[in-house]
C-alpha cells in the first residue's frame, strides 16, 4: 500500500509517496526527470508484471520515497507557476529532512534520474550532511545552462500539454518491455501529468560542479541510453570530488532501465551500493 505525505517546503505542500517494509534497513528518496512525475516512473503497476521500483526496494528491506516536484503529479504549482533549479533543490532538501526525521534511522540515500540527477547534485552540493550517498542514473553531464533552458518570462505557465508520444519516447530497446506495460505507462503518465511543467532560471544550473560532490556516489548508466555519451559519463566520473566513487553499466538497457527487462540488474546494483554505504 502506498502512503502519501505532504512535506512543507517554505509553506508549499510537496507530495511525497512512501512504501516501506515493517522493519526497514534504510531509506531512499527517488527523484523523477523532466517530464513525468514520481508514480508513473517508480511505482508502475502492471497486471502480471513486477515493474515497480518502489516495490522492489521494499522487497529488499528498504523504505522507498518518491517525490513530486512543484507542478508534477499531485504537487501543485506555486503562485509563480514556474519551477527553477534553486527552488527544486530547496524542495528536495525539505523532503530529505522530512524522511530522515520520519524514519529515525541513518540519513537517506537519494537517487536522481535524468534531470532529477541534476536537482539531486545541486542539493547534495549544498547540503551533503542530509544524505548517506548519492546515485545518478540517466544523467547527461552538461553543466552549462543553455542546453537546459526551457520557457522564460514570455511563456504562459501551464500552456503546453504533454502527449503520448512523449510518454513512449524513452522506450528504445526492442523487446525490453511489454506492450501492456508501455500502454499502462502512457495512461498513468498522461493522467498524472497532462501539462508539462514550466521551468525557468536555466543559468542556476551553472552552480553544478562535480568536484563539489563529496559524498559516496554511484554513477549508473545504461548501455543504450541516448541521453549521455560514454565520453560524457567518463568525464563526469573523473570530475566527481568524492573519495568513494563507483560506476556501473546496465547491459542491454536504456533510459528507462528500472521499468524494463533490466529492472532486476538495476535493482541489484542499486541495493548493493546501498548495502556498502548503509548506516552513515
Amino acid at each position: 500500500m502506498i502512503k502519501r505525505h505532504n512535506v512543507d517546503a517554505d509553506g508549499h505542500p510537496i507530495a511525497l509517496w512512501e512504501k516501506s517494509p515493517s522493519e526497514a534497513r534504510g531509506a531512499i528518496v527517488l527523484l523523477h526527470g523532466r517530464t513525468w512525475s514520481a508514480r508513473p516512473n517508480f511505482d508502475l503497476q502492471v497486471p502480471g508484471e513486477d515493474l515497480s521500483l518502489m516495490d522492489g526496494l521494499v522487497e529488499e528491506g528498504y523504505a522507498a520515497f518518491a517525490v513530486d516536484l512543484r507542478g508534477y503529479g499531485q504537487t501543485p504549482r506555486d503562485e509563480t507557476g514556474w519551477l527553477n533549479p534553486d527552488r527544486a533543490a530547496k524542495d528536495l532538501k525539505a523532503v530529505l529532512e522530512h524522511v530522515w526525521l520520519l524514519t529515525g534511522g541513518p540519513r537517506p540515500f537519494v537517487l536522481g534520474w535524468s534531470r532529477g540527477s541534476k536537482v539531486a547534485q545541486l542539493t547534495v552540493q549544498r547540503w551533503p550532511e542530509l544524505v548517506s550517498a548519492l546515485v545518478f542514473f540517466g544523467y547527461s553531464p552538461t553543466f552549462a545552462g543553455a542546453p537546459l533552458a526551457d520557457g522564460e518570462g514570455d511563456t504562459p505557465p501551464a500552456a503546453d500539454p504533454n502527449s503520448a508520444v512523449n510518454a513512449v519516447i524513452d522506450f528504445i530497446t526492442p523487446g525490453s518491455i511489454s506492450q501492456l506495460a508501455i500502454d499502462t505507462y502512457v495512461k498513468a503518465a498522461m493522467e498524472a501529468d497532462p501539462i508539462r511543467v514550466d521551468w525557468r532560471g536555466a543559468l542556476e544550473w551553472d552552480e553544478l560542479d562535480p568536484t563539489q560532490v563529496r559524498v559516496p556516489t554511484l554513477l549508473m548508466h545504461a548501455e543504450f541510453d541516448p541521453i549521455a555519451t560514454p565520453e560524457q559519463r567518463d568525464s563526469l566520473f573523473r570530475a566527481l570530488g568524492s573519495a568513494e566513487l563507483e560506476a556501473l553499466e546496465i547491459p542491454g538497457a536504456d533510459h528507462m532501465a528500472f521499468l524494463e527487462s533490466a529492472r532486476a540488474d538495476f535493482l541489484k546494483a542499486l541495493v548493493g551500493f546501498m548495502e556498502r554505504h548503509q548506516g552513515r
